[in-house]
């Protein structure tokens, strides 16, 4: 299919937008991708300060071990040899830690099978219900088709297994006995938003499945793949505005087509369709309010964020020796708290965290900074929200320095001499996210998906504006590897189902023969 000519533009520089953008490009389409920050990538963005550079978000990654889903994409697409990947540690890919006088350390190999075998001999009694979890979990991901990269592609809101939609907390206690044991399973609860009683059980899965296959992290920054996705875009004739948000999209009636994007210096784009890779509800800021139908702008509002995250940054003195961990090391202050992450009291928090050492270009034995990530709901933030970046006032401030405080005191439990060590850290806290990725409320991951109403939360690519879809984590899936799956989706609603995936396929088989 000549594709020659034809003109798309993204709203949205960040994973969604580059990835839609980049495999559009390579179909022969001129992508112009509008960026409302100076740096692209969103999630991927990378910050420096003082000579040390820090991820915003994407700090743990997965599918890019070989014959990865993301590898095959990144192969496809020609850029995984340009990326710096670090895997993590085949006998620890993580550390779970529970604080307290019980408390205990668990240290989770990489593979289905070591993974199973690892906590059977931590909990004997449940080796035989550890095997079936362990089995129902691989099963759920096969029913999602697009996460193997299959042709054949199953909707998740279609007939699925019992299991599929229900609560994956209700998954987990189905199979396992002993609450330890079902409490730690639910460790990654952080990487997806898990809500007891409303995240379904494919979630759990899929993100599951994809870490335990194999969790890398960038060495040097993820920077490098957000520019490596421009250079895909920019090398096929397209370009790349950061820098200039859109302020306006018109629509021409009776057509209920987009005529142009008008950005805040006054430039217009336009194009033979449209992609908005930005928080639907930011969308609608964009459009004028004949655009959609009252109902669906009314549904936009309505459904639930995820929860956000406070975020610490820190700096290590050259001679701190503080050791470089190759994996994320989580931490829980006490058991019980697993389910109840997206919960926030001044007194308590932090309840449990993700930190972890991201590695260098040229890493030694020891670690030059550290990112500690807090679960936070954007309710702790909310007496301040009608603040921006640079003029905080004073009592949020205050705030801030008291949370990071806790956090630092919590670290020191399972990384002593941390203050010590410090050259200097930073905060971050929902209302930083909000700002700075422009999405609603802070939300990690875009819109919760829940069980108990999956046609709420699951938004069709399609819109009722007939040359603009849509892309991104509120649509589909998350993360590192659901936002490019559902770039694949929204590039296919263009060139044809199953195309893509096709090509994709085919490109990883022609180099295992080379």
């Amino acid at each position: 299919m000549n594709n020659t000519g034809k003109d798309i533009v993204v709203i949205g520089g960040g994973l969604g937008g580059l990835m839609t953008g980049a495999l559009l490009a390579k179909e022969g389409f001129r992508v112009t991708v509008l960026e409302k920050n100076h740096i692209i990538g969103g999630g991927l963005q990378c910050f420096h300060r003082h000579g040390s550079i820090f991820e915003t978000g994407m700090h743990i990654l997965g599918g890019f071990m070989p014959g990865g889903t993301l590898h095959k994409i990144c192969a496809y697409l020609g850029i995984i040899d340009q990326l710096e990947i670090r895997h993590t540690d085949a006998g620890c890919i993580d550390s779970v830690t529970f604080g307290g006088a019980d408390g205990a350390t668990y240290l989770l190999p990489r593979g289905k099978e070591a993974f199973g075998h690892y906590l059977a001999g931590r909990f004997p009694r449940q080796a035989e219900n550890l095997r079936r979890y362990m089995d129902a979990v691989w099963s759920l991901s096969e029913e999602v088709d697009l996460f193997h990269l299959r042709t054949t592609r199953q909707d998740i809101l279609r007939a699925h297994s019992e299991d599929f939609l229900m609560p994956a907390d209700e998954f987990i206690a189905k199979y396992i006995t002993d609450p330890r044991l079902a409490e730690l399973l639910a460790y990654m609860n952080p990487m997806y938003g898990g809500v007891a009683g409303h995240t379904p059980a494919y979630v759990h899965a899929l993100i599951n499945v994809l870490y335990i296959n194999g969790s890398s992290m960038f060495a040097g920054g993820s920077q490098q793949m957000a520019e490596a996705l421009a250079g895909i875009i920019t090398s096929a004739g397209g370009a790349i505005h950061a820098g200039d948000p859109a302020a306006g999209i018109s629509i021409d009636q009776p057509e209920r087509l987009i005529g142009q994007v008008t950005t805040r210096s006054g430039k217009t784009y336009k194009g033979d369709l449209y992609v908005s890779a930005i928080h639907p509800c930011a969308l609608l800021a964009l459009l004028p309010e004949k655009a959609f139908p009252k109902s669906y702008r009314d549904r936009l509002q309505e459904i639930p964020n995820s929860y956000s995250s406070f975020s610490v940054y820190i700096k290590f003195k050259k001679e701190a020796h503080q050791p470089f961990v190759n994996h994320p090391c989580y931490y829980q202050s006490a058991h019980g708290r697993i389910w109840k992450l997206c919960e926030y009291d001044e007194e308590t928090f932090p309840s449990g965290f993700m930190y972890l050492t991201p590695p260098a270009r040229k890493q030694g034995p020891w670690a030059e900074r550290m990112t500690v990530n807090c679960p936070m709901p954007f309710s702790a933030v909310a007496q301040w929200a009608g603040s921006r970046t640079g003029h905080r006032p004073p009592a949020y401030e205050a705030w801030k320095e008291r949370c990071l405080q806790h956090i630092l005191d919590k670290l020191e439990t399972v990384r002593p001499h941390i203050r010590a060590d410090m050259e200097f850290c930073l905060a971050s806290s929902p209302l930083t996210i909000r700002d700075f990725y422009g999405t609603k409320e802070g939300a990690l991951y875009g819109y919760n998906r829940d069980c108990k109403n999956m046609a709420l939360s699951q938004l069709p690519i399609a819109t009722k504006v007939r040359n603009l879809l849509l892309t991104g984590q509120n649509i589909n899936l998350h993360g590192i590897c659901g936002v490019p799956l559902t770039a694949i989706e929204t590039a296919e609603c263009i060139v044809g189902n199953g195309n893509i995936v096709k090509k994709i396929n085919e490109e990883y088989d022609r180099r295992k023969q080379i």
